[in-house]
């Protein structure tokens, strides 16, 4: 198995009971957004990150409020995050955290953060 030296790690909320498509999107945005946070904080990570593959992985989170656990856990390590705040158009209320997104940044920093998670 190759050894990524950067990585992405993607949380979504089981509570909320989304769609696999709603999930989806909602990864996706987390994705996007938290890279585009790399991209800026750190170029490097991103740079590196983009040549590996964009390795990523994602994760089932059991509430919001463990979900800013996480956040706070990954900010503390100087990762870049992005929460994702649903709109409230079609499954969920407004203004719902459904996903975070925590780096790309180095997968051993990642790792000490979310390596207790199971997959989503």
């Amino acid at each position: 198995m190759e050894c990524f030296k950067y990585k992405q790690a993607i949380l979504a909320r089981t509570d909320l009971k989304m769609g696999k498509g709603k999930t989806a999107v909602q990864v996706a945005h987390a994705s996007v957004s938290a890279a585009e946070q790399a991209r800026s904080q750190h170029p490097r990570w991103w740079r590196s990150w983009v040549n590996e593959g964009q390795c990523k992985i994602a994760l089932k989170v059991p509430s919001r409020e463990e979900m800013l656990e996480y956040k706070e856990a990954a900010e503390r390590e100087g990762l870049p995050t992005f929460l994702v705040e649903d709109r409230g158009l079609t499954q969920i209320p407004p203004g719902s955290v459904t996903c975070l997104g925590i780096g790309p940044g180095p997968s051993d920093k990642i790792d000490k953060i979310t390596s207790k998670l199971p997959l989503l």
